[in-house]
């Protein structure tokens, strides 16, 4: 297998975990993996972006227009990083937004709703909802391991299920351990309804 994925997100969200459970994993499965990570802004609420290449590849970097999934928390980062993506590619995006700390300042009305709109209009997307999704678990802490499962079950990430959580296991610190694999097959069963439409 083959396969570019992009993360793109804010600081706080999660996605460095996230990628670094895919990587895992698609290692776990034999397969060759090369990442990359943008986090220098993370603790601002800036850009965050992770590029996993699994299967052959010369660089860790993502060329344009050859991802063929993207995770993107964020709809405004998901627009950002649209140049990613390959024409088939699956972009699975967050249409809860997160207000930059220059639109609270402004007082811009800034909802994420125009970028949905525009994505909507470029790529086949599966559009989430952070917010109503992570109620049951009383925090969007596990939104990025959601994120994960919802793409599994679509059937856009590539990895068996279990060597997904066997790495949940690993990388997540214990105590929330089974919580995050409640959230990761809460996911699953996302993916696998928005795939079946």
């Amino acid at each position: 297998m083959n396969r570019d994925i992009m993360i793109c997100g804010v600081g706080g969200q999660g996605t460095v975990l996230a990628s670094r459970i895919i990587a895992a994993s698609a290692m776990e499965e034999g397969y060759d993996v090369h990442s990359a990570e943008t986090i220098g802004m993370a603790q601002r609420g800036g850009s965050v972006t992770s590029h996993v290449r699994i299967g052959e590849a010369y660089a860790p970097l993502i060329p344009h227009g050859s991802a063929q999934l993207m995770l993107a928390f964020e709809p405004a980062e998901a627009v950002r990083n649209l140049c990613y993506m390959a024409k088939d590619g699956t972009v699975v995006v967050n249409t809860a937004a997160t207000k930059p700390v220059t639109a609270s300042l402004t007082g811009s009305g800034y909802d994420g709703k125009e970028m949905t709109e525009y994505l909507s209009g470029k790529c086949k997307c599966i559009f989430v909802d952070a917010d109503a999704l992570c109620a049951p678990f009383g925090s969007k802490k596990f939104f990025n391991i959601m994120m994960v499962g919802i793409a599994a079950g679509a059937g856009a990430l590539g990895l068996d299920k279990e060597t997904v959580i066997g790495q949940i296991r690993k990388c997540v610190k214990e105590r929330f351990v089974e919580t995050n694999i409640q959230a990761f097959l809460a996911g699953y069963e996302t993916g696998e309804k928005e795939s079946s439409r």
